[in-house]
């Protein structure tokens, strides 16, 4: 049974950071691919940053620069360090898995998904 359990979320300035992590069990981080996605009330929900097997990452344009999406196979969990954060910025996260070795973009190409943190930048 695989659970994936975020935390980090909170309300923060404008310009400030937020760490994100996602604690897997029953699921190795390091076996496939694993990424972060928020909730957009048009787009639905959207990738922010995606970490492939061998630790090649990808970045919505919107973030890149800002974010840094990062795990830890010891700790076997997941982050996204938020950085220069902006009100846009504001969203349900939610940390997701899926078994292929690479990520793909689109929210249905994932298997696993958390219960989503909140982030509220103002």
């Amino acid at each position: 049974h695989v659970q994936l359990v975020e935390s980090g979320g909170g309300s923060v300035q404008a310009g400030g950071s937020v760490r994100l992590a996602c604690v897997a069990s029953g699921y190795l981080v390091s076996s496939g691919c694993m990424g972060w996605f928020r909730q957009h009330p048009v787009k639905g929900r959207e990738a922010v940053a995606s970490l492939d097997g061998d630790l090649t990452t990808r970045y919505a344009d919107s973030v890149k620069g800002r974010f840094t999406v990062s795990r830890d196979d010891a700790e076997n969990t997941l982050y996204l360090q938020m950085n220069n954060l902006k009100p846009e910025d504001t969203s349900m996260y939610y940390c997701a898995a899926a078994r292929g070795w690479y990520c793909g973009a689109q929210s249905f190409e994932y298997n696993y998904w958390g219960q989503g943190t909140q982030v509220t930048v103002s």
